[in-house]
């Protein structure tokens, strides 16, 4: 399967950077887990998740730190396991102590990146794990493609059966409730799947800057979407958009690969909140 998309690559792209390998590959992991991105973007923008999903991203370097305690040489595991389990005692925590969510997550994300850092910094060991701070997309594996895809069917297939109940849920918790809908399942469930994907996905974009990913093709698209079709349509086409042109610009400017994407994204947005504000003027005559 990965040779046909080389082959096409090579068929319909006369540039340079659709030559080498490694950029084929990012461009494939990019088509694959933007819209990913975006349809869970959405949800974390209508909840005002952005902080949480910030904890999560930071909580890979306490994954990192336990994995590499216990013995385990690949931390993608050991990171699934710690956001998982984060998500859990967020929840957990903030009903016990009745503290706002806010702060709560502060004391968390205190708690992951003190952890991580502490543990990794041992012996000036920390140099090495840098690359998760920044990522690197150009480095991606097919095997990597591999578990991107396979978690992007999983999202799918999860939005398709309880899409519905999770824009209602996000709406209206008690009128989702009066429906019979399951929604602490659905918040968990949603949770679950948000902390998998960030990351599988820290590894190519970075803990410091995969929030960004998140949150700004959905808020781009809050701005001028009338539906909440249009919402999550126009976030895959900002995420999808932002992605591959910065992945392209990020080679011919040999910047950071993530980085320039979320400047891209950041444009995607103020041109948004211009053309939101010129259509919303133009209702109002």
């Amino acid at each position: 399967m990965i040779e046909v998309w080389y082959n096409t690559l090579d068929l319909i792209v006369p540039f340079e950077w659709g030559h080498y390998l490694f950029m084929k590959n990012a461009l494939l992991a990019i088509l694959v887990i933007t819209p990913v991105f975006a349809l869970l973007g959405t949800m974390v923008v209508s909840n005002r998740m952005a902080f949480f999903t910030d904890v999560l991203g930071h909580s890979a370097l306490a994954g990192i730190a336990i994995g590499i305690v216990c013995g385990i040489q690949d931390p993608t595991w050991p990171m699934i396991i710690m956001a998982i389990v984060l998500a859990l005692l967020v929840n957990i925590f903030k009903g016990w102590t009745q503290a706002s969510m806010d702060t709560v997550l502060g004391v968390f994300l205190a708690f992951m990146v003190a952890l991580g850092i502490t543990i990794l910094s041992r012996e000036g060991g920390f140099v090495k794990y840098t690359v998760y701070l920044i990522g690197d997309i150009l480095a991606v594996t097919p095997m990597q493609i591999a578990w991107l895809s396979g978690i992007s069917v999983l999202v799918l297939v999860y939005w398709y059966v309880a899409g519905n109940a999770l824009i209602l849920t996000s709406v209206n918790s008690s009128l989702a409730r009066s429906r019979r809908i399951k929604t602490l399942l659905i918040e968990m469930s949603f949770t679950i799947f948000l902390a998998v994907v960030v990351m599988l996905s820290i590894r190519l974009v970075g803990i410091l800057i995969i929030n960004s990913l998140l949150v700004l093709p959905a808020a781009a698209s809050r701005n001028f979407a009338r539906s909440t079709r249009s919402y999550t349509l126009w976030a895959i086409i900002f995420s999808m958009v932002s992605g591959v042109t910065g992945l392209i610009t990020s080679y011919y400017w040999g910047t950071a690969s993530g980085a320039t994407i979320v400047l891209f994204s950041v444009g995607c947005y103020m041109l948004s909140a211009l053309l939101g504000r010129v259509t919303s003027k133009a209702m109002r005559t």
